[in-house]
């Protein structure tokens, strides 16, 4: 009995030693996702404070502060496109307490200017894509035309005539017109500005006639009839403005145009961060208040893999380089 009750303590300290072992070792990847964040995490957004990406960074932000307990910091980095943004990222520890709220404009950017430093598919590691943001085209009510095809028809009939503002050279809604001209065959003539506020606000005194804005920037002028609604770049209808119809479907078939948001990181977080980050940023943006906060602003919530955003990435920079010598631009 001594001899079984002595061997039975043997075979409790061995036990009781491997499980030692074990939680030293075993649980190193467990331990550091249950421990992230261990500190403040920076969300950097490449807009000045109030724009659309800002209002997307700042409602994500709040619920991962809910969620991990540390606050999560929104630092505005505007300009040169999103590579002030970038470039503060790339100097970051890779421990997953630094990230990027980037736009569409990034793999644009990628595709038509040699000089661009990054591909963020390369250089950082995409986490999410976290919202889908239709344009709406838009003119002033003032032209002799109040429909997208009369719009083209009027720009056949008067080549260059018609201008068409942007928040700068080489954006979203720079190409987004080109493809228009493209597409229909039409000469429209550019005026890049600093942003999309003095782009719409020279819409309204006359300045350029058309251009292209987002829900949360147009709605103010939709209610005073100050500028006339024609078109939504988007796939499908817009559920906010289901009497828009689609570029697409007014005689486009292909025309997309996504001012869609997503998150990167470092290029040497852990994996294990990297699953939580993901897993957790989905979660934020899914919930229902979110949702809710982002589709009054015109955005869609998406949550998705990281493998799925960096085939949507590399999707769009193939799409605008296959654009960008279709029509001759090239950005230095």
């Amino acid at each position: 009995m001594r001899c079984k009750s002595k061997m039975g303590l043997t075979g409790l300290r061995a036990t009781w030693v491997a499980l030692a072992v074990l939680v030293g070792t075993l649980p190193d990847n467990a331990k550091a996702q249950s421990d992230f964040p261990v500190k403040p995490v920076r969300f950097i957004s490449a807009a000045v404070a109030g724009a659309g990406s800002d209002t997307t960074a700042r409602a994500i932000a709040h619920k991962l502060t809910q969620k991990w307990g540390y606050q999560v910091i929104v630092d505005n980095r505007p300009g040169a496109g999103g590579l002030i943004a970038l470039d503060v990222l790339s100097k970051a520890l890779p421990d997953g307490h630094t990230l990027v709220l980037i736009s569409a404009n990034v793999p644009l950017h990628t595709a038509v200017n040699p000089k661009w430093p990054y591909d963020v598919t390369r250089d950082m590691t995409p986490l999410s894509q976290v919202t889908s943001l239709f344009y709406i085209a838009y003119q002033n009510p003032a032209l002799p035309f109040g429909t997208f095809k009369e719009m083209i028809a009027y720009a056949r009939q008067h080549p260059g005539k018609l201008n068409y503002g942007s928040p700068g050279t080489g954006t979203l809604q720079h190409l987004g017109w080109e493809m228009i001209g493209q597409m229909a065959g039409i000469k429209l003539t550019h005026v890049p500005y600093k942003s999309g506020a003095p782009a719409i606000t020279a819409a309204l005194s006359g300045e350029t006639q058309i251009g292209f804005g987002t829900l949360i920037s147009l709605r103010p002028h939709m209610t005073t009839n100050r500028l006339r609604m024609l078109a939504v770049t988007s796939k499908q209808r817009a559920p906010s403005l289901p009497e828009l119809a689609t570029v697409a479907e007014l005689g486009y078939p292909g025309y997309e145009i996504d001012q869609w948001y997503g998150v990167v990181t470092g290029l040497k977080v852990p994996p294990v961060i990297l699953k939580k980050l993901n897993a957790d940023i989905v979660e934020a943006v899914k919930s229902p208040d979110v949702a809710q906060r982002l589709a009054g602003d015109g955005s869609m919530a998406v949550g998705s893999s990281p493998q799925q955003f960096v085939a949507d990435i590399t999707a769009e920079t193939a799409k605008w380089r296959r654009i960008a010598k279709e029509t001759g631009l090239v950005l230095q």
